[in-house]
């Protein structure tokens, strides 16, 4: 077992595609964040203000359920987290899956896709959902960002 783990949330594809990579770079184990729903297209409607995603990101106590074994993260010692940006910050599942587990003493490192916006505030968003956990630089990944330029994001971090 790997001292890293990235754990990702992907609602079309792209951030799973990045997770590989990052993993690949970071010598890590994968982890998959599955929500027990599947997101369909008509719930990723931004512009639809009753869509699911809309509705969940409109509400802050929003925690979507996760399906499948939880992953023992005792043994590792950072855990990339990944997701695509929504509303300028994580989809609240990752609060999900941040708070079901004890990271504290973790190295954190968010990863995100996004269409156009940064990460924003989106550490301070999810610092609450993780005690004791040390955040270190995030970084918004392109659909088309290098393995090269992820290996050197990931060696600049000196995890």
């Amino acid at each position: 077992m790997s001292k890293n783990l990235v754990a990702y949330f992907s609602a079309s594809g792209v951030t799973a595609r990045l997770a590989k990579t990052v993993a690949a770079a970071a010598g890590a184990d994968l982890y998959e964040i599955v929500p027990a729903e599947k997101y369909t297209s008509a719930d990723l409607d931004w512009m639809d203000k009753t869509s699911r995603s809309t509705v969940e990101m409109k509400d802050p106590a929003s925690r979507p359920e996760m399906a499948g074994e939880a992953a023992d993260v005792s043994a590792y010692e950072t855990i990339y987290v990944g997701f695509p940006i929504w509303w300028y910050t994580a989809p609240h599942i990752i609060k999900s899956f941040l708070e079901s587990h004890d990271l504290s003493g973790k190295n954190i490192v968010l990863f995100a896709t996004s269409g156009g916006s940064g990460m924003g505030k989106t550490e301070q968003d999810l610092i609450p959902s993780a005690p004791g956990a040390v955040f270190k630089g995030g970084k918004v990944l392109s659909a088309g960002t290098s393995e090269e330029k992820i290996s050197a994001w990931i060696k600049k971090l000196g995890l």
